[in-house]
């Protein structure tokens, strides 16, 4: 686990969906920064997870929360491939910022997947203002307890001087309802 106190590495994506230009967590600095981990075969993923990332999307102003997809494939690699993504993302309408994590080597666990030492799908990553990990879920959260977590973190200040940027137009255990679990 990353310690609260560095800032965590930057997200590791092969390709971008729904922005001009790739996005990086130092760019995004100044907002609370929202990032759903996903596969489009985790049924969690798409009943609880997507929606709830499309809710806070509409709620929140993007000058002060960016919703980020990151769809990390850590199984059925040969069905999720990068055409299947984009049909997925036309299809249930995802409209923010979608990355594919970037594969691993040697493994089925992709790179950010390892980084943060996701267990599974969905998970979710939360960042404050200042670019600092706190919060790192397996498992879908209720949109409750993720809308307590964004109210604390949107109510620190954002970092003295500076403005928040404007965002650019191995086989698993199995899955369940609550997620996509990676085998240990």
């Amino acid at each position: 686990m990353i310690p609260s106190s560095e800032l965590p590495p930057e997200l590791q994506v092969q390709q971008w969906f729904n922005t001009p230009e790739p996005l990086t967590l130092s760019g995004l600095r100044g907002r609370v920064v929202v990032v759903f981990v996903f596969q489009m075969l985790c049924p969690a993923c798409v009943a609880h997870s997507l929606p709830q990332a499309q809710q806070i999307r509409a709620a929140f102003p993007e000058r002060d929360v960016a919703v980020i997809g990151l769809h990390s494939v850590f199984e059925h690699h040969d069905v999720m491939t990068l055409q299947a993504l984009r049909t997925f993302i036309h299809e249930y309408r995802l409209s923010f910022p979608i990355g594919i994590d970037q594969a691993g080597s040697n493994t089925p666990l992709p790179l950010t997947m390892q980084t943060y030492g996701l267990r599974g799908t969905p998970s979710l990553l939360l960042f404050d203002r200042d670019g600092r990990l706190r919060v790192n879920q397996f498992g879908h959260l209720d949109d409750l307890r993720v809308g307590a977590l964004l109210g604390q973190l949107l109510a620190q200040a954002p970092p003295a001087g500076d403005q928040a940027q404007t965002e650019p137009p191995a086989p698993a255990v199995g899955c369940d309802a609550t997620g996509c679990a990676v085998a240990d």
